[in-house]
Parts: structure tokens; sequence; C-alpha cells
């Protein structure tokens, strides 16, 4: 089965996490990563635990997470969500890299810009230096 998290619910399980990670608390992330999940996914999810219980799943999951890494955290609640038969999907990860991708261009367009407006002041040097070679006596 799978179940579908949109930008807004990664957004907030990242925002949590970082939150969490500050203030060292994992009892409100616990809550905001429950609250991302629709009532329908909570309830699935629970049909497919051993012990029906989406909070100490979660409780289990945090319990395992390193604290630090928000990536990792999402990373391994995708995995045990997968253990129990649930495809986690998500759009924010190629979505971010494409919004990457445009961002680079754009700033790799501009910095070469920027080089050949200096290129041309370089030229510019070049000349008059030579006009005042020429000039002197």
């Amino acid at each position: 089965m799978e179940i579908y998290l949109d930008r807004r619910a990664i957004r907030q399980i990242r925002l949590a996490a970082q939150e969490a990670i500050e203030e060292d608390d994992t009892e409100s992330l616990r809550e905001d990563v429950m609250e991302a999940f629709t009532e329908e996914q909570v309830e699935e999810i629970e049909r497919r635990l051993d012990n029906g219980d989406f909070y100490e799943f979660l409780t289990d999951v945090l319990d395992e997470w390193g604290g630090d890494d928000v990536d990792e955290l999402l990373e391994l609640l995708e995995t045990q969500l997968g253990e129990v038969g649930i495809d986690l999907k998500t759009d924010s990860k190629t979505e971010e890299g494409e919004e990457s991708d445009e961002e680079g261009g754009a700033e790799a367009g501009e910095a070469d810009e920027a080089d050949d407006d200096f290129e041309e002041d370089d030229e510019d040097e070049e000349d008059d230096e030579e006009e005042e070679e020429d000039e002197a006596p």
C-alpha cells in the first residue's frame, strides 16, 4: 500500500524536526509528525502495525533517530513504514531538486555575465596603459 505525503506535510515534519533538534524536545515532534498524516492514513498504518498504535510506532522511530538530521528522520520513517508494507511517497525530493537546479542555473548565468564585464574592464585598462606608453617620451 502507498501513502502519499504532500509538500505541506513534509514541510511540517521538517520544521517540527528542526525545532525538536534546537529545543531537544521529541514529544512535540511526535505529535507534529502524527498531524502530518490524515486520519485515514493513520488508521491504515495502525491496521498494519502489530500493536496497532501509531503513537507508539512514532515513539520507536524517534528513539531510533539520532536527533540531529532532519533527512535521517524522514528516511527512517520511510524505512520503518516500508517494513510494515507501506510505501511512503513524497513529492518534495523532486521539486526541491528542480528548484535547486533552476536557482543554480540562474546564478551561474549571472556569474558568467559578471565575468564578461570584468573581462571588458580588463581590456579597457590594457588599452589605457598602451595609450599612456605611446604618449610617454
